[in-house]
């Protein structure tokens, strides 16, 4: 009565699938749950608590492309390297798209989002094309632009400029929403942590993603002496997706009962754990593997398993059909599989 025709390929293909969901969001072997501590720190402006926030969550680089919004975040950072203090590094980028492209680039290497903040609303125009491709590869960006002042007089941050009417948005995040998972307009100084812990962690759960973040100049430049927060965060790591027992049971049937299976993939290698997951399960299976629009190694190319980088002739052959992590793995009004083929499709897009 047991549907398993293949224990092995049973065990491997539940190896693959955690591998996949849990994609660095899981804490590293023997990590516990910490003490929550309060934590104080000297500041001069909600500037420069953000700056040490950012740096309290693990944020190493800031990539910048700066306008009249940043005077506060500069010299903060003015302030915080003379008094010795952290933040993360600020990197100026002439231009918004390479500035989001680094955060992206620096993500898909290390698993770590990083944060990008450019000029008001034509920053965010100019950057909406990097945005768009973070979204698209499901990786967490902590996207930020400073908001117009709001005020003509009466604060520190206040209009000064002529730019500041001209370029006045009723719904600046409007441009961005549809390709972020989150967007927020900071109001409060006293909402500062929970705003960047929510942001980070919405960034880094399953499915990934840019984060939207707006800073008004005002709150930025109000004055302040001190920041109290949590070390570490009261907002978990996000957690394991855990894979289906009865949908793993199903899938290794189907596998191991095919005689000509094949996998398709594309973003396999996002968790470097699943690549010899994925080597096992294909020597397991004798199945070809094939990077479709690959964007990570995914496969070992030398691999006699490694099927190349086009699966389409090969679909009318195939019985069944792995699809890890792939979003368009053929394109159905030219080819397409077989009516029967049993198309299995694996990841958390």
């Amino acid at each position: 009565d047991d549907i398993f025709t293949d224990p092995l390929t049973h065990d491997i293909f539940t190896d693959l699938q955690q591998a996949t969901a849990c994609a660095l969001t899981t804490p590293p072997p023997g990590t516990t749950l910490a003490s929550i501590m309060t934590k104080r720190a000297t500041v001069e402006s909600t500037a420069d608590a953000y700056l040490e926030l950012l740096a309290a969550r693990g944020v190493e680089y800031f990539f910048a492309n700066a306008g009249t919004d940043f005077a506060p975040i500069i010299e903060a950072y003015a302030r915080r390297s003379a008094q010795g203090q952290a933040s993360p590094r600020p990197i100026t980028v002439p231009h918004e798209v390479p500035a989001v492209a680094m955060a992206h680039g620096y993500t898909m290497v290390t698993g770590r989002p990083q944060v990008v903040m450019v000029h008001l609303i034509v920053g965010a125009g100019n950057a909406a094309g990097g945005v768009i491709n973070a979204a698209r590869s499901n990786l967490p960006v902590l996207f930020s632009a400073g908001r117009n002042p709001i005020t003509e007089a009466g604060a520190a941050g206040s209009r000064d400029r002529p730019i500041h009417w001209a370029q006045e948005a009723f719904d600046q995040a409007g441009m961005l929403r549809e390709f972020v998972k989150w967007d927020y307009e900071l109001k409060r100084f006293d909402q500062l942590e929970t705003v960047v812990v929510r942001a980070l962690t919405l960034a880094q759960s399953e499915p990934r993603g840019a984060v939207y973040l707006t800073l008004p100049r005002e709150v930025l430049a109000e004055r302040h002496d001190a920041i109290e927060y949590s070390a570490p965060p009261r907002a978990a790591v996000p957690a394991a997706t855990l894979p289906d027992p009865a949908a793993v049971d199903e899938v290794a049937a189907i596998l191991a009962g095919a005689r000509n299976p094949i996998i398709i993939t594309k973003a396999t290698g996002r968790d470097p754990a699943a690549v010899p997951a994925l080597v096992r399960l294909a020597e397991t299976l004798g199945a070809p593997v094939f990077d479709q629009f690959h964007t990570y190694v995914n496969f070992p190319q030398d691999h006699d398993l490694h099927g190349g980088f086009e699966a389409a002739p090969h679909l009318d052959e195939a019985d069944a059909i792995l699809v890890i992590e792939s979003d368009v793995p053929w394109f159905p009004q030219m080819k397409r599989p077989k009516a029967q083929t049993r198309v299995i499709h694996l990841g958390v897009v």
